[in-house]
């Protein structure tokens, strides 16, 4: 399949690039699947994204996921245990102890399990938009 582009008055013809599945990329990235073929594992360790991927070869060392995961973790773990504070405060009144014996185990689990989602999510999403290197038919020789 060939796209026409015209431009300045002249004619470009190239190859169209496929389009990539967002939903997909992040629903294989919440699984620490390969956001290319879903086979193989995003990570080589807890949070250390593999180089390339073991199974189809995709490299994934272009991701920039910096700040953002621990960022949208925190986000999200604060809403689910402060509802939860909030309610079992209302509810019962129950003393400190009791409060911290719930929340802080629940917001250490709650937040090791969903960082490496979140963090998969992300590297899956600037797969799917081709974002920081992950298009292979950019020039990325600047």
């Amino acid at each position: 399949m060939t796209v026409d582009i015209k431009h300045s008055g002249s004619d470009i013809s190239a190859a169209a690039a496929p389009i990539r599945s967002a939903n997909q990329s992040l629903w294989r990235g919440a699984l620490h699947r390969c956001p290319k073929c879903g086979i193989g594992s995003i990570y080589s360790s807890y949070l250390k994204v593999a180089e390339s991927c073991p199974e189809c070869g995709e490299e994934l060392h272009h991701h920039r996921a910096d700040d953002a995961p621990p960022y949208f973790t925190i986000f999200i773990v604060g809403h689910i245990v402060l509802a939860g504070v909030l309610a079992l405060e209302q509810a019962y009144a129950p003393p400190a102890w009791v409060h911290a014996t719930i929340w802080l185990p629940l917001t250490l689990i709650l937040s090791l399990t969903m960082l490496p989602r979140i963090k998969g999510m992300l590297v899956g999403l600037q797969w799917a938009m081709k974002m920081h290197g992950f298009d292979e038919q950019a020039d990325h020789s600047e």
